[in-house]
């Protein structure tokens, strides 16, 4: 496909890395837009962003080594070439999220609150980023006489970096419509089951990723993981009870 956009001279701009910095331009710009008139100060929010941003690709790399172990312990060099893909949302699900609460619990703010604002932008990110990927030619899916013809890869496949990008954001947009009249810790939760099927699903037409157990890879073992664990934590908020109810 287009794994390098262009060169100047030393100065190599590549689609991976370019596509994941406008990912974090367009969400840091749009959610900037809509803490404006919270109890949010916008210098501190996008001090927030840029830590859960930086916690989430290291924890995407580190989560996708980890994975693919054996191939990068014969080839110890590629962990640091982000550029050829090998970034694992399920990673940088986890260590964004940690991160971010760190974050939120020192400034003491409403963790659920955060989360609800985030969420459709997480969801924009992961769509856009994507893109990304299907212009690097990685996260590739299985052949098919119709797909598209990736160089890389010398064959026709199923565009699944385009799925996603595709379903995340429609996921995005109907996370957006429906935080308005969504319960506190609703929008988060159905990003996390939303943003987990769809992966599962796609997995399904992926070439890069082997059958783990029970014919599923470890990437859908994480996702039902990931589905757990947005169910307990719906129980957790509604437990929690609304803020003014809490003392």
């Amino acid at each position: 496909m287009f794994p390098i956009i262009f060169q100047i001279g030393p100065l190599t701009v590549y689609s991976y890395g370019l596509l994941l910095a406008l990912a974090v331009m367009v969400c840091g710009f749009l959610l900037s837009r809509d803490i404006q008139g919270t109890e949010f100060s916008m210098d501190t929010f996008l001090d927030m962003i840029f830590w859960v941003v930086l916690g989430g690709i290291l924890g995407a790399r580190i989560f996708f080594v980890i994975l693919n172990f054996p191939y990068f312990l014969d080839n110890p060099v590629e962990i640091l070439m982000v550029h050829h893909g090998g970034l694992a949302w399920q990673g940088s699900l986890i260590a964004g999220t940690i991160v971010g609460i760190i974050f939120v619990r020192m400034k003491k703010w409403d963790p659920v609150r955060v989360l609800d604002l985030s969420a459709p932008y997480l969801a924009l990110g992961q769509s856009i980023g994507r893109v990304g990927c299907f212009l690097n030619g990685c996260c590739y899916g299985k052949e098919a006489s119709w797909g598209i013809y990736f160089p890389v890869h010398d064959a026709r496949l199923h565009p699944t970096q385009l799925y996603s990008t595709i379903g995340l954001f429609f996921v995005f947009l109907f996370l957006r419509a429906y935080r308005a009249k969504a319960r506190p810790g609703d929008v988060f939760v159905l990003y996390l089951v939303l943003a987990s099927v769809l992966r599962f699903i796609v997995e399904f037409f992926r070439a890069d990723h082997y059958a783990f157990f029970a014919g599923l890879s470890v990437f859908q073992w994480v996702c039902l993981g990931i589905l757990a664990v947005a169910f307990s934590l719906r129980a957790w908020v509604i437990h929690r009870g609304p803020p003014k109810e809490r003392g």
